[in-house]
């Protein structure tokens, strides 16, 4: 019988009380940032519930919740007794939700500068700008 290969280390960014966002959240965003990254290909297997919640220094309830979602959205899957692996379409999947909620935020933005009195050549000038901006890294 083939048996899975043992799971890594997650390798995340600190997750904490004082982000703002719920653990869980920033569990999720971490989780689906190094499969977008191409640090976690599909198959990967990833830590048990109990392992990253030692690891995290979370309860077992947060990585539970967060396998959760992110198994809902088909960028993870589980198989019982085998444990948590990176679904074959995770990367896409955490791409399209990625870019789904891109578009929320610009669409809010837009709303933004509607009510701050700004016309659509204005907003369009500083998306730009903002754009050019993030490609020189400032």
């Amino acid at each position: 019988m083939e048996h899975a290969p043992k799971s890594q280390p997650l390798v995340l960014p600190p997750i904490s009380q004082a982000a703002g966002k719920p653990l869980y959240e920033q569990l999720i965003a971490a989780v689906k940032a190094e499969i977008g990254a191409g640090r976690l290909g599909p198959h990967t297997p990833l830590p048990s519930f109990r392992a990253l919640a030692a690891q995290l220094l979370v309860s077992v309830i947060t990585v539970r919740r967060a396998y959760e979602e992110l198994e809902r959205d088909g960028v993870i899957y589980r198989r019982q007794g085998l444990g948590t692996f990176v679904s074959e379409h995770g990367a896409a999947r955490s791409r399209e939700i990625k870019v789904q909620r891109a578009e929320e935020l610009v669409r809010e933005a837009v709303k933004e500068c509607r009510e701050a009195g700004l016309n659509s050549n204005e907003t369009e000038r500083m998306v730009r700008r903002i754009v050019r901006e993030e490609k020189h890294g400032r």
